[in-house]
């Protein structure tokens, strides 16, 4: 039988079970004690949120494969009060690196997040604003590049949402299983893709 969980990773946690560095970071080790079960996706050290699961090769490669058009949904904070003009560049698609990325929807959001330790930089002269993306591709650092083409760094990084799956209420740091009808849900929504 497999199994699909869902974790709510915290800011400076790898993404993996194992760190050969040097000087050991954090890693899921530290949060999750399932056998077998490995991460569909990342979210960088610096990033926080939502972390799928799972020892089902055919639902990973569904998750991961750009064919399928998987969205991810992030709640980001970015430096600046962030204008419709930038938000209507990152609905078009950004050039970051050496590609133009996919379109992908953003809107202004307000959300109540526990700060995050370490704190975001902070300065007093400069406000900060939220935004929400729901994207269909994730390259590496996709967002913070995106965010930063427009005129505003990503301070903050959060992955509320890989499709139906959702954060919500979810504690930093903490784990839970799918239900049955979630599951279901999940399988049935990757065979009408094809």
């Amino acid at each position: 039988m497999y199994q699909y969980l869902l974790l709510h990773k915290p800011y400076g946690v790898l993404p993996q079970f194992t760190d050969g560095s040097p000087e050991p970071r954090p890693t899921l080790a530290g949060y999750i004690d399932v056998p077998d079960i490995y991460p569909v996706g990342r979210l960088d050290l610096d990033s926080e949120g939502l972390l799928f699961l799972t020892d089902d090769n055919w639902v990973k490669h569904r998750m991961l494969d750009p064919e399928f058009n998987h969205p991810r949904t992030y709640h980001v904070q970015v430096e600046g009060a962030i204008t419709d003009e930038a938000l209507e560049q990152l609905r078009r698609g950004v050039a970051v690196a050496d590609y133009i990325s996919r379109p992908l929807k953003a809107k202004r959001v307000n959300p109540v997040y526990p700060p995050r330790v370490p704190p975001i930089r902070f300065r007093a002269n400069i406000p900060t604003s939220w935004v929400q993306l729901t994207m269909t591709e994730g390259k590496n650092r996709q967002v913070r590049r995106m965010t930063a083409a427009v005129g505003f760094p990503t301070l903050r990084l959060l992955r509320v949402g890989i499709g139906d799956l959702a954060l919500d209420g979810l504690a930093a740091g903490r784990y839970r299983s799918l239900n049955a009808s979630e599951i279901v849900q999940l399988r049935e929504g990757f065979k009408r893709k094809r």
